[in-house]
């Protein structure tokens, strides 16, 4: 290793957390992230990719001391990539915590589906860490597709003396997507954020911010004032080290822009405590759909979330984060302890732990049937290549092996909406899922690989009744491949085939 570089599998420091983010979220639920320094990003709840979407949301440390308080945002340096580029920063970062006091010093360590944060600050009396997780456990797609977050302060009092202090998470209405329907709820153990639908139905969204500490305090009425105004106030009651409390906003006074939760304690010399911070979100409509009907006007529906099936609101799906918090940590946690006793070289670890972290992105979604469909993966402010492109996913391995229930929907799509009765599969399907148009070439890598895809799983599930309800549209799927790229019955494929090099192959080649 030369000097100055980082380890593999190790932490991040310095210009190492420049462009580091960390997904949490579930399986087609969409993401936000934890940055390596703290901070979130990527806010992406509705069911795409929002890329450069930077919340105004933070957490923050009051301190009460001789001199005064100490305040600090729990964020270390703001990474260069939000100072120099982003939208906004020439105006001075709108909307935004950039110039508040931090930490001087962050690192990130990634241990998938956890990822830890450390603060630092010269002479500060109390030690910071971070950590961020969501549910990610084998064989339990249920609950590893909760569109949920978890964010946990652990704070360490250094000093020989008793520590009074004060914790707040502060955000604004995140849900928010115009001048109207929208408010911030105040809740006995936290705040939801609320966007209504109107005109556009798919508006429609929820965001839970909770705690379970006891001496929570909760403020859903930010400042009503513009420029830099609830900002300002928001500061100078966090400096003051405050719990202010105040009702909701009733009608004819305005929607508040945001809410705070406070947790006051005490920390005795070396002692230690934990606030747990529990984020939801629910966005049960959408505008969805891509592909072709049959019939003009055949088809209206749009995509429907998973959870939006599984659970009836954002009430219903709290409560379940709530109670099942302990239990879904302890289980990610064991196959997170797992897989880093693998004695693999790091660098190997690494790659397979930050690429497990596409599922939690918007790459994939999971409809209300449960069934997956996925992006060839994400532009800026969309999915790239819709499809679950048969030859994309064609090669992808950790969900067969992690959550076979999920990958066997895709064989369900394949062989059956994608694949007419002749045998040729369209390799894109429609979202929602539907009957496919097949008025395009089939991908020979795609469509010979879900047969061999059949044969594997049936070896992982052992389920000899599910391959055989599938055996004639399997056979049905090879015949049209014999007979469409080798006429001559050769064993290889000689005519002209469609691949994922989006090009044709003509002549026979070892990837088809």
């Amino acid at each position: 290793m030369k000097e100055g570089k980082r380890r593999f599998n190790d932490w991040y420091e310095g210009e190492y957390l420049n462009q580091t983010a960390f997904p949490l979220g579930g399986i087609g639920a969409g993401m936000l992230c934890l940055d390596g320094t703290g901070s979130f990003s990527h806010l992406s709840l509705r069911h795409g990719p929002d890329v450069y979407r930077i919340p105004l949301m933070f957490a923050s440390l009051t301190l009460p001391s001789d001199g005064g308080n100490a305040c600090r945002v729990l964020e270390g340096p703001v990474a260069k990539r939000r100072i120099f580029g982003m939208a906004g920063t020439g105006n001075g970062g709108w909307s935004s915590a950039m110039g508040l006091p931090h930490f001087g010093s962050a690192r990130f360590l990634p241990r998938f589906p956890f990822a830890a944060v450390e603060l630092e600050e010269e002479d500060f009396p109390a030690g910071v860490s971070i950590t961020g997780w969501s549910p990610f456990i084998p064989l339990d797609s249920e609950n590893s597709s909760l569109p949920v977050a978890g964010i946990e302060y652990e704070f360490e009092n250094r000093t020989e003396r008793d520590q009074p202090a004060m914790f707040a998470f502060n955000a604004e209405n995140i849900m928010k997507t115009g001048s109207k329907g929208h408010s911030v709820l105040k809740r006995a153990d936290g705040l939801l954020f609320r966007q209504e639908g109107g005109e556009h139905p798919w508006e429609e969204g929820y965001f839970s911010v909770a705690t379970d500490d006891p001496d929570v305090v909760v403020d859903p009425a930010w400042f009503r004032g513009g420029w830099f105004d609830p900002m300002s106030i928001l500061w100078r009651t966090l400096s003051a080290g405050r719990c202010v409390e105040h009702e909701e906003y009733r009608d004819g006074f305005g929607p508040s822009a945001g809410g705070s939760l406070f947790v006051p304690f005490t920390l005795a010399p070396g002692a230690r405590k934990t606030i747990r911070v529990r984020l939801c979100w629910y966005v049960p409509v959408t505008n969805l759909r891509f592909g072709k009907d049959a019939e003009e006007g055949s088809c209206t529906s749009t995509y429907k979330p998973w959870y939006a099936a599984r659970f009836g609101g954002i009430d219903e799906l709290a409560d379940y984060w709530r109670d099942g918090y302990d239990r879904l940590r302890a289980e990610s946690a064991c196959f997170r302890d797992t897989l880093y006793r693998s004695t693999v070289p790091p660098e190997i670890l690494e790659a397979v732990a930050s690429n497990l972290t596409i599922l939690k992105s918007p790459t994939v979604l999971r409809q209300e049937d449960g069934r997956l469909w996925c992006w060839e993966g994400c532009c800026d402010g969309t999915g790239c290549c819709a499809g679950s492109c048969t030859h994309v996913w064609n090669y992808a391995q950790a969900i067969p092996h992690l959550f076979p229930d999920l990958e066997r929907s895709l064989r369900k799509t394949e062989f059956g909406e994608s694949q007419s009765e002749n045998g040729h599969q369209a390799f894109r399907s429609s979202l929602p899922i539907r009957p496919a148009i097949h008025d395009f070439h089939s991908a020979a890598d795609g469509q010979l690989g879900g047969i061999m895809k059949m044969f594997r799983e049936w070896r992982i599930s052992g389920d000899t009744g599910w391959l055989e309800s599938y055996w004639p549209k399997i056979r049905k799927s090879l015949d049209y491949c014999i007979e469409t790229w080798d006429p001559d019955r050769k064993g290889i494929l000689e005519e002209p085939h469609h691949n994922t090099y989006d090009i044709e192959f003509w002549g026979p080649d070892g990837m088809c």
